[in-house]
């Protein structure tokens, strides 16, 4: 493991750097010190920023309108906005369209599907979501039931999907459905788009025990689909959705890392504010939670040598899926411990970041522990719950029988 970067990134994070300075409002400390009027207004104006530099999709080559940036610029470009609490994914539905659903694109699509769907990512004109996890399948992805029959130009499709992140917000999926009801669960699916503005679909937001609707139900009834829509071959969908998950790790590697590291400076300066700094229990815990962070951060710094060499990520990401799930609970868990009774009552209620520590710059309250705290329990669930990732562990890393 190699924890320094090329001369070439070095210089790649001076200018990013630079152009952070240039660009930023004076006085800047983060997107989550922003109320949630301030927070549209900013992001609407740096998407515009992010379009001009070509950052929108940093890593897709330059003739499909990214910024074609080598795979240790990613990483740096990465760490560089975590540092300064400005996001390179704008909206809910970012992370779908631009790592997975732009990336399988590149990598497997017709030329036709590239000229039709890539630019209309970068626009927002197709805001994506991923159709994958159905009711009574749990963690088993090839549990597939949700069917599509080929009728003439069409693919007619039936049956629900669950868990849809930003699926209320999104007007295309891509989704793994069964194409052949014959074959072994593993073969007979397709990986197919779907448009979700038509008769035929709907969506039944989800709320969660934070209060938000990040997940849904989304419900098919004979809706169609152009029999183009196809991503890689008619019942080899299982492989296509199998590196569709594959993009999204990778450069965010240390960039989790360093929210995890800021946030950890939040919750020791919320100790001491609450005058809890004497606590043996408290500083017992807090040296744990230290400990393990520093684990997180070199199990990234691993994932990161193991992405920028160009190898795929192998079955020992499930160790840091694992650990950095477990360990925020912990986290999130103390601070809840360290506020007290005003946990019960937060007396500010904001959403929560959805995938990790809060927001750079949000006061150090409890409406923003709190929430965290919340979120943090999904954590050992989404892509793949604990149980599964100690299975992935014995069975494919440890080799031990199943």
């Amino acid at each position: 493991m190699d924890l320094r970067y090329s001369e070439d990134a070095e210089k790649y994070r001076a200018h990013i750097t630079s152009l952070l300075g240039s660009t930023l409002p004076e006085g800047w400390h983060g997107l989550g010190a922003l109320d949630p009027g301030e927070r549209g207004t900013f992001l609407r104006e740096w998407r515009n920023v992010l379009l001009e530099h070509r950052l929108l999709a940093p890593h897709w080559p330059t003739e499909h309108g990214g910024g074609g940036l080598s795979n240790s610029e990613r990483a740096v470009l990465n760490e560089e906005f975590t540092k300064a609490g400005v996001p390179l994914m704008l909206t809910d539905n970012d992370a779908s369209g631009f790592q997975l659903l732009g990336n399988i694109v590149l990598a497997l699509g017709t030329p036709e599907q590239k000229s039709h769907f890539l630019p209309r990512v970068i626009s927002g004109e197709h805001l994506w979501c991923q159709g994958f996890s159905e009711p009574g399948a749990g963690s088993d992805l090839a549990s597939v039931a949700t069917r599509a029959v080929r009728e003439g130009d069409e693919w007619v499709i039936n049956g629900q999907k669950i868990w849809t992140s930003a699926g209320h917000l999104a007007n295309w999926m891509f989704a793994l459905v069964r194409t052949d009801t014959e074959a072994p669960k593993h073969r007979g699916l397709t990986f197919l788009l779907i448009p979700m503005d038509q008769p035929g679909i709907e969506v039944r937001p989800i709320s969660q025990i934070n209060g938000n609707p990040e997940f849904n139900e989304v419900f098919f009834t004979d809706a169609r689909t152009s029999a183009e829509n196809v991503i890689g071959e008619v019942n080899g969908g299982w492989g296509v959705a199998m590196m569709t998950l594959g993009f999204e790790r990778g450069e965010n590697a240390t960039a989790m890392a360093l929210r995890f590291q800021a946030e950890f400076d939040r919750l020791v300066d919320l100790v001491n504010s609450r005058g809890r700094g004497d606590d043996p229990q408290v500083r017992a815990r807090l040296a744990r939670c230290y400990t393990r962070l520093q684990v997180v951060r070199l199990l990234a710094m691993r994932s990161l040598t193991t992405f920028l060499s160009g190898e795929p990520p192998g079955p020992e990401a499930a160790i840091v899926k694992l650990y950095w799930s477990e360990y925020w609970q912990s986290v999130s868990a103390l601070a809840v411990d360290v506020l007290g009774a005003e946990a019960i009552a937060p007396t500010v209620q904001r959403p929560p970041s959805a995938d990790g520590p809060d927001l750079h710059g949000a006061p150090n309250d409890s409406g923003s522990w709190v929430g965290t705290y919340l979120n943090a329990f999904a954590s050992t669930i989404y892509t793949g719950t604990s149980e599964i990732q100690r299975n992935i562990i014995a069975e494919r890393v440890l080799g031990l029988p199943k």
